[in-house]
């Protein structure tokens, strides 16, 4: 999986209140904390930093480094002003090797669907599956190849093949389909397509 660098300067604990968070977010600064290790990080880090992290479809692991002490770690909760949309406070989960992780991980489309090509419109219905795995197992996406995909079907989570990891999602749940077009439904047959139904790939 793909990684990227938040430095961060730790707070004091004279420090975590209200006040103190207003003034670091008006310098710039991102209030955080670091759960998960052996003991819980309050730290803050310049806001430029979190733009690869957050403004992405992409998900990455974090290795952060606060004053030298260097930690791996995933963005597990973010806070966003409801107004302005400024990072107010961020939540990062420590992670070891030898434990397995929970996050999510964006969906790549693979494969032409065979309904889109007599004038069907392929819709993601999913854009990012929870995933289970170790650090080192993790997926920069899940592959959800769609070839053979027919007119007014879905491609369902029980069909994608998962290596190294696991897909926590329910099986049930729908990814892509290929819809029909009211202009190509007219031309149908009746009895050709059930309109509006989707089932398994």
């Amino acid at each position: 999986m793909k990684t990227t660098e938040i430095v961060g300067f730790k707070r004091a604990t004279n420090e975590l209140g209200t006040a103190f968070s207003k003034r670091l977010r008006a310098e710039g600064n991102v209030p955080c904390v670091l759960y998960g290790g052996e003991e819980v990080i309050h730290f803050h880090a310049p806001m430029y930093l979190f733009r690869d992290l957050l403004y992405t479809p992409d998900s990455y692991i974090v290795d952060l480094n606060v004053e030298g002490v260097e930690k791996k770690c995933i963005l597990q909760d973010v806070q966003f002003h409801p107004v302005s949309d400024m990072i107010l406070h961020v939540d990062f989960l420590e992670i070891s090797e030898d434990k397995p992780v929970k996050m999510d991980v964006p969906v790549k489309i693979t494969g032409a669907a065979e309904g889109v090509k007599i004038g069907g419109v392929l819709v993601i219905k999913t854009r990012k599956l929870r995933v289970k795995a170790l650090p080192s197992q993790l997926p920069d996406y899940v592959e959800a190849n769609v070839d053979g995909l027919q007119l007014g079907k879905s491609l369902k989570v029980e069909s994608i093949k998962a290596e190294g990891y696991e897909i926590l999602n329910a099986k049930s749940v729908s990814v892509a389909s290929v819809t029909i077009p009211r202009s190509l439904r007219q031309a149908l047959n009746a009895g050709d397509v059930v309109e509006g139904e989707e089932e398994e790939a």
